[in-house]
């Protein structure tokens, strides 16, 4: 491939990818399994802060639909995606993405990272790794105290906990 070849390559890898953060999010809130199914490598690994990591794309769904189960509707929103190259067949990622989730008769909300890791599996760009850190998680009425109090993980059923990413003063 010519220099000019590769370039345009590394532009339509990047669109897909953007594409793969957006499908993903819209399946996760359409409760689209099979689309969501097809977001990860056969062999993928999932991983979110307080629960146990899931290994292959099967574990993965079965994770998703029941950390799923007790929730109402929900919105997830990405705010940017960020990747970096290995080789033509393999990139890492950031995506950062606002979640509202209506769990139970309470509407949360919540900033997270998704640390991911890509690869080309049947031409297509998947998830082969992704481990989702939380920023601050909590119900609406305590909107007011989400990036100011130490502890502002607050999944609903679990202690509160520190953010994944608490602010580091120089």
């Amino acid at each position: 491939m010519t220099n000019l070849e590769n370039r345009l390559r590394r532009l339509e890898d990047r669109a897909e990818l953007h594409d793969l953060a957006a499908t993903y999010f819209r399946a996760t809130d359409d409760d689209d399994y099979d689309r969501l199914s097809d977001c990860f490598t056969a062999d993928a690994t999932f991983a979110a802060s307080g629960f146990p990591p899931s290994q292959g794309r099967e574990a993965i769904i079965e994770f998703l639909k029941s950390t799923r189960a007790g929730m109402q509707q929900t919105v997830h929103t990405p705010s940017y995606v960020q990747l970096d190259f290995a080789d033509s067949n393999s990139a890492t990622g950031v995506v950062a993405a606002h979640l509202e989730l209506g769990i139970g008769d309470t509407t949360y909300f919540a900033a997270v990272r998704y640390l991911d890791a890509y690869r080309l599996e049947n031409e297509r760009w998947r998830i082969a790794q992704r481990e989702m850190r939380a920023i601050h998680v909590g119900p609406w009425s305590e909107a007011d105290q989400s990036l100011s109090v130490p502890l502002n993980i607050r999944w609903p059923g679990s202690e509160p906990a520190a953010s994944d990413y608490p602010r580091r003063r120089i």
